[in-house]
């Protein structure tokens, strides 16, 4: 994906806009028709599709009245939703809503119709027309697509303010962005050779303060390649830049200026389309707000913490640290440094370890969640995995468990160091009062 692909991408307005070009389109090609061919065409028109001019205007009118009231209310339904998304999920979760395809275009078919049978009521008056018109009939057609399309999204506005289905998007967004980098790595000749590049020629800076949005290291490698030259980049997708702070060093052994502008992207949001750590950051917020006082619901955080798990597993096959990018003959281009495995856990973790450290469901389903982890992971990411059961278990509330929940406990931390081939730990070390 370019730069200016991933820009479009994320502005809500596009959609809209387009639909909206479309109906100015649609509007002129419908006065047109009626102006040079419907009139000829009379003979092979069934004569309930057309009308005269003034019953074209009285119900254009009102359909463009109905198509106003139904576009305002949609927008309304918008804040309401985004407005509970805020307040019950997380403050980063109304982006899913209203960056989604089905609001875009819902929001772009609405604006389209009235459009349509605004212009279109401009268009068709007495002093052109001396004959019927199709014009109200297209109009008429226009509407009743808006109006399935509105019944579709009162479907999509129920079915999306259902928590089930906020985790699967955010689940979904997280599996995305690892699959673009399996992909990357597979494709990219990733190695974890020493990183010796030839004399520094210039270092390339922010010219703007923000958040690293977007990073094309494939563009780069093949930039790279043509150019003869070696790029460190020496920060990560999803880091506030401020400006003036170096991004990339170039090595060259000549002396010509590049520029990269062009591979990346900086704004003042993080987006999760790149930026593997956002994304996860976006599920834990989630379970979080699930555990918090003020809603006491630690089955959903039990269900992330699952899912959590089996996408920290299939993280576990990425290279991590220092990654050196090679071009199709084999030579270093590229080097970025991705977050160790050991952070990614931590991360995850930390802020579900503190607030639900009293209560056993969701220290126990932080073990399961590992203990799926370490199923789905490579054998030389267990001893991590099972360092970071054992920083868990150091923020447990002792004074909150029960000898029962210690005893379900100790079951589930015993099975996950036979998984990660570890020796266990006396829960009773951490049970002393």
């Amino acid at each position: 994906m370019k730069p200016i692909s991933y820009i479009l991408k994320e502005k809500v307005w596009v959609t809209p806009a387009l639909y909206s070009i479309g109906a100015i389109l649609l509007s002129l090609a419908s006065f047109y028709l009626d102006m040079y061919f419907t009139e000829r065409l009379q003979n092979y028109i069934p004569q309930i599709f057309l009308t005269s001019v003034e019953v074209g205007q009285t119900i254009l009118g009102i359909l463009t009245a109905a198509m106003l009231t139904m576009t305002t209310f949609t927008f309304s339904t918008v804040l309401v939703v985004l407005t509970m998304y805020t307040s019950q999920f997380s403050p980063r979760a109304p982006e899913n809503f209203i960056r989604s395809r089905s609001t875009k275009h819902v929001l772009g078919i609405f604006v389209a119709g009235f459009i349509f049978n605004l212009l279109s009521l401009l268009y068709i008056r007495e002093d052109i027309f001396d004959h019927e018109i199709l014009t109200t009939t297209i109009g008429i057609l226009l509407v009743f697509f808006c109006i399935a399309t509105f019944a579709y999204y009162i479907h999509f506005v129920a079915t999306n303010i259902q928590i089930s289905t906020l985790i699967n998007k955010l689940i979904d967004d997280a599996d995305n962005v690892i699959s673009q980098y399996v992909e990357l790595q597979d494709e990219n000749f990733v190695t974890m050779e020493n990183w010796e590049p030839v004399k520094k020629q210039e270092t390339l800076k922010a010219d703007s303060a923000g958040y690293i949005q977007f990073l094309d290291l494939v563009g780069l490698v093949k930039f790279a390649q043509k150019q003869d030259i070696q790029i460190d980049v020496i920060v990560k997708i999803g880091e506030y830049v401020y400006e003036g702070k170096p991004l990339m060093h170039i090595y060259t052994e000549g002396g010509k200026s590049i520029t990269l502008n062009r591979f990346l992207t900086i704004g003042n949001e993080q987006t999760a389309e790149q930026d593997l750590g956002y994304a996860i950051q976006k599920i834990v917020e989630v379970g979080i707000r699930a555990i918090s006082p003020g809603r006491q619901d630690p089955n959903t955080t039990n269900d992330i913490l699952i899912r959590l798990g089996h996408l920290l597993g299939k993280m576990g096959h990425l290279k991590t640290d220092d990654l050196v990018l090679t071009d199709d003959q084999e030579i270093n281009r590229v080097l970025y440094r991705f977050s160790p495995y050991r952070d990614i856990l931590y991360r995850a973790y930390y802020q579900l370890s503190y607030q639900g450290r009293s209560d056993i469901s969701v220290i126990s389903s932080m073990t399961e969640s590992l203990t799926v982890t370490a199923a789905l992971a490579p054998k030389m990411r267990h001893e991590t995995i099972w360092k970071t059961q054992l920083y868990i278990l150091e923020g447990i509330n002792k004074e909150a468990l029960k000898e029962a929940d210690w005893a379900y406990l100790q079951k589930k931390v015993d099975e996950l160091a036979e998984m990660t081939a570890q020796k266990t730990v006396d829960l009773t070390i951490y049970n002393k009062k």
